[in-house]
């Protein structure tokens, strides 16, 4: 570990910090900090900053709730920049979107690893844009009611599916099932972060009941 003497701020007292998610290693947001936000971070493990247009220091959350909170802050090779791993507690950027880097500048198809994260926000995209053409947009503009129609169908299949062991099928139908879910969770304005934490919630829970029963 190093001492924050040994970083080295800008002409101004100012180093760049950019924030990522804890879990999906996601870029969240570029922010800055001088000295006294970056040891409040530390002391208080949660991430404050300081606004270069409002000159003045600034709790990520201290309006919104949407705290970031701190896992582990490195330094660069040169030690002129930072990276802030944090678990949020909501949305990144004061839009509502997940994080501040949502406008696509390029994007090489033939390597762009999968995510949920991506594809969630191509969903989203969907709505909010819509697309002649785009299935997704489609489903959208029929409503809720076509929506849940498709979720029930292929809720179906997947059980016909598997009930028929038919393992590569089981597969093509799952997926096409959380694909569908999704398109519901935007619909209803929920979050992938909604439904991590609700099932981070159920594990502690289950835990718990499997030492009730090992003690009984």
């Amino acid at each position: 570990m190093i001492s924050i003497n040994e970083l080295k701020f800008d002409e101004k007292g100012l180093i760049p910090a950019i924030v990522v998610d804890a879990e999906t290693k996601k870029v969240l947001t570029l922010a800055y900090m001088n000295e006294e936000s970056l040891r409040i971070s530390i002391e208080e493990k949660k991430t404050c900053f300081f606004s270069r247009s409002r000159q003045c220091l600034w709790r990520k959350g201290e309006t919104s709730g949407n705290y970031q909170h701190i896992v582990s802050i490195t330094a660069d090779c040169d030690r002129d920049a930072l990276t802030i791993e944090v678990i949020k507690d909501g949305p990144a950027c004061h839009t509502g979107t997940d994080s501040c880097f949502t406008a696509g500048v390029f994007e090489n198809n033939e390597l762009s690893p999968f995510s949920a994260e991506g594809l969630y926000e191509l969903i989203r995209g969907r709505k909010t844009e819509k697309k002649e053409g785009s299935y997704t947009t489609y489903l959208f503009e029929k409503g809720i009611d076509k929506i849940l129609k498709k979720v029930g169908e292929e809720s179906t299949e997947v059980i016909i599916a598997a009930k028929a062991a038919d393992k590569k099928e089981t597969i093509y139908e799952i997926s096409d099932l959380a694909y569908h879910v999704m398109v519901l969770m935007v619909e209803a304005g929920i979050s992938l972060d909604d439904i991590k934490k609700e099932l981070a919630s159920r594990h502690v829970i289950d835990k718990k009941v499997k030492q009730e029963k090992m003690t009984q």
